[in-house]
């Protein structure tokens, strides 16, 4: 599988990221072991995770079958931190809970370091100075070797990423900023993805298949074994099944039939080869789905197809995106 760098880093990743949502919840020890088998094989190498999925399960079984399957070096382990199961809070940016939680991270992990530690949203009620300290400190103390966020909109990522860049004795500049990306949510291309590109720092896209409605699975009926299914993730899928979403589904299949392709390989194309965009995330509940997801490696979408699909999907981006001595 090709490799890229993760923004301005010498951090190389492969161009399609293994997700671990599921895991320890949903996608069991025999089914998440098939998975990273799979996904090692392929040449995947980017594995992404966070202390609240499966309230830690899914790093604990990470680490349990790293250290079976797999050399840990040959990995590129990310995961996040910050999220709180508090119904007053959400996130917790304050140095001394993201760096406890990183520690019980690695000891999950059955780690020494994490390659990329993630802030998993931007917390309001902690100074951002104090939260990006925190970042510094997990690299310069080798528990991380480079440092993202996750969830921050345009304007949190340009303040987090120039006040690193401005700061006297910060080391730590952000490498990525993982965000939900897809033909049905092109949200991050009106700030988001600008301010990334302009300050070199690599996109990782989350739900890059449109929470599994761009697998065309959804046109007709709802899979009694899919998400739309389950009464936890029925609310998940729910927005991308409006009639707009289905006009996007079916100009998917209609490229994928003239490609004699899956729409799965063709959505996932399109978003990995985005500028700007360096692996998106993908999740699956077994090794089949998985694979058929990696199989998009040798799929280049010709470049009229993909302004086909760019055209059906565009979002409504007027003032102040648009130049506004032309409106």
């Amino acid at each position: 599988m090709e490799q890229r760098h993760l923004g301005r880093t010498g951090l190389r990743v492969s161009r399609i990221g293994l997700g671990t949502l599921t895991w320890g919840r949903d996608t069991d020890e025999h089914d998440a072991a098939d998975q990273l088998k799979a996904f090692w094989e392929a040449g995947g190498t980017l594995v992404d995770t966070a202390d609240v999925y499966g309230g830690g399960e899914a790093e604990y079984l990470l680490g349990q079958l790293v250290d079976r399957l797999l050399p840990r070096r040959e990995l590129v382990i990310a995961t996040k931190a910050g999220s709180v199961p508090d119904p007053y809070r959400r996130f917790n940016g304050s140095r001394g809970h993201l760096l406890s939680a990183l520690d019980a991270s690695l000891e999950r992990l059955g780690t020494d370091h994490v390659d990329l530690w993630q802030l998993h949203a931007f917390d309001t009620g902690t100074p951002l100075e104090e939260t990006l300290q925190a970042l510094d400190i997990a690299v310069s103390s080798g528990r991380a070797r480079y440092a993202g966020v996750s969830n921050f909109s345009g304007w949190q990522l340009a303040k987090a990423a120039t006040w690193q860049l401005a700061s006297p004795g910060v080391r730590t500049r952000l490498a990525s900023t993982q965000m939900e990306y897809s033909l049905l949510q092109r949200g991050v291309e009106r700030e988001v993805l600008p301010a990334a590109v302009d300050l070199e720092v690599g996109l990782l896209p989350s739900s890059p298949l449109g929470r599994g409605v761009l697998t065309g699975k959804y046109r007709h009926s709802t899979p009694a074994d899919s998400r739309g299914a389950s009464e936890l993730l029925a609310p998940f899928v729910e927005p991308y099944l409006d009639e707009p979403a289905s006009r996007i589904v079916d100009a998917v299949v209609t490229a994928a039939e003239g490609l004699a392709t899956t729409p799965l390989e063709v959505a996932l194309a399109w978003v990995r080869d985005r500028p700007g965009v360096v692996a998106p995330i993908v999740g699956a509940r077994n090794a089949r789905q998985l694979t058929a997801a990696l199989s998009v490696e040798s799929l280049r979408l010709p470049d009229e197809i993909c302004q086909a699909l760019d055209d059906v999907s565009a979002p409504v981006h007027r003032y102040p995106d648009q130049d506004w001595s032309t409106l």
